[in-house]
């Protein structure tokens, strides 16, 4: 069996080959990819650093926006509408990975005006001064081995992660109140395709920043052909960098091999975290709330009920918290048929029949009417949900419902056509 090589004079390391290691330089771009508009954001971006897969932030074109997330997101006062979820708004709650058919309510308020950013302190720092870390030892490494071509494949892929910082760094802008004068609540209805909802009680400013207005992405570098430039310098320094870590020492491709690797690993873990973690949050100020009927655990989230949760249980849920149901239909929650319009009709008559508010319930007096979740000393906001079978009543209007006649229908289209 073959293994090494081995010519006259050479030892086992020298005869090893890691050509190919220059490879491990350009791999891993869904890593990176994964949080490359929130560590764009940050400015440690000009950090001279490794980075894996570099030639993923240096794209033709840049974004425009942030990523919206799918979804339908509606103003039960308002009436307007959209058919995904602003990147931001979705932050903010973190709510897509709700089970099926489960229902979360929030309140949103905004803090002073502190712009929105990513966290100075973070996930993302760490991969980045680690990145930093291997580029100086590397370099250490290099001039003491008196290797030129690690020297500069250290200097070129260092300097080429500022330069990309340079191309890509921006700065979110969200819309900016610009009256004092009182507004109108904005409360939303937010659809997830698994079926669950968030009921977001908010003013209409909050509504507009997180989830109607676009957000805005201001990049230092504004001007376009100049970014291609700067993206074709580069990928040159990208090329040459690679050519140069080709024709380094055995020994010192050795230690690029395992920096990179390390690297790659780091950032594959950083992707798997949920995105909030990159975030500053701190300007908006959410707070939970509940159902009467709802488990919460200790963050907040409702926990799935002892019977499996269906759809139109979701939905009676959601009227129940925006007592409405003209929400529903803008953002087609639900069928157009007599069975459903009658049953919204009851559901909405059952939800408004417990006030058209929430109360505010202190632990300590209601320690006999509130499940142990809810006894809290400083209170939690509960909607009361009526003793009320959606299932059973749209079962018994579905019944009711007189079957379609597919043979009209079709002698109907002739006529009209």
């Amino acid at each position: 069996m073959r293994w090494l090589q081995v010519q006259e004079g050479q030892s086992n390391l020298q005869a090893l080959q890691l050509d190919i290691v220059g490879f491990l330089a350009i791999l891993g771009e869904g890593s990176v990819l994964a949080n490359a508009q929130v560590s764009t954001l940050s400015k440690w971006i000009f950090l001279p650093r490794l980075l894996p897969a570099p030639q993923a932030l240096m794209r033709p074109t840049r974004p425009e926006k942030l990523e919206p997330v799918p979804g339908w997101v509606t103003g039960i006062f308002s009436g307007m509408s959209t058919d995904n979820i602003n990147h931001i708004g979705n932050i903010i709650c973190d709510a897509n990975n709700l089970p099926a058919h489960s229902v979360r309510v929030v309140s949103i308020r905004r803090k002073g005006v502190a712009a929105l950013k990513s966290k100075t302190f973070a996930p993302l720092t760490l991969v980045l001064f680690l990145g930093f870390f291997f580029s100086a030892v590397l370099f250490a490494l290099s001039i003491w081995r008196s290797d030129g071509m690690s020297t500069l494949a250290t200097i070129l892929l260092s300097l080429l992660s500022s330069l990309i910082g340079w191309g890509n760094k921006w700065t979110l802008r969200l819309p900016v109140r610009v009256s004092d004068a009182q507004v109108p609540q904005g409360d939303v209805v937010i659809r997830y395709p698994k079926g669950s909802f968030l009921v977001v009680h908010c003013d209409e400013f909050v509504a507009r920043e997180l989830y109607f207005a676009p957000e805005t992405i201001e990049y230092m570098l504004e001007h376009g052909p100049a970014y291609r430039i700067l993206s074709l310098v580069g990928t040159m320094m990208l090329m040459g960098g690679v050519i140069c870590l080709a024709n380094a020492q055995i020994e010192l491709q050795i230690a690029w091999a395992a920096s990179y690797m390390l690297l790659g690993s780091s950032y594959w873990i950083v992707a798997a975290l949920p995105q909030k973690v990159h975030w500053d949050t701190s300007p908006y100020i959410v707070e939970n709330e509940c159902l009467s009927d709802s488990d919460m655990d200790v963050k907040g989230y409702p926990s799935r009920n002892a019977e499996k949760p269906t759809f139109t249980q979701a939905l009676w849920k959601a009227i129940v918290l925006s007592k409405s149901k003209d929400w529903v239909r803008q953002s087609n929650a639900c069928p157009d048929t007599d069975a459903w319009n009658e049953w919204l009709g009851q559901a909405l008559e059952q939800a408004q029949s417990k006030g058209e508010a929430p109360r505010r319930r202190e632990g300590k007096r209601l320690q006999k009417k509130l499940p142990k979740h809810l006894q809290r000393e400083d209170g939690v906001v509960t909607w009361e949900v009526p003793d009320w079978n959606p299932q059973k009543v749209l079962g018994d209007l579905l019944k009711k419902e007189k079957p379609i006649d597919n043979r009209k229908l079709s002698e109907k289209a002739e006529v009209m056509v």
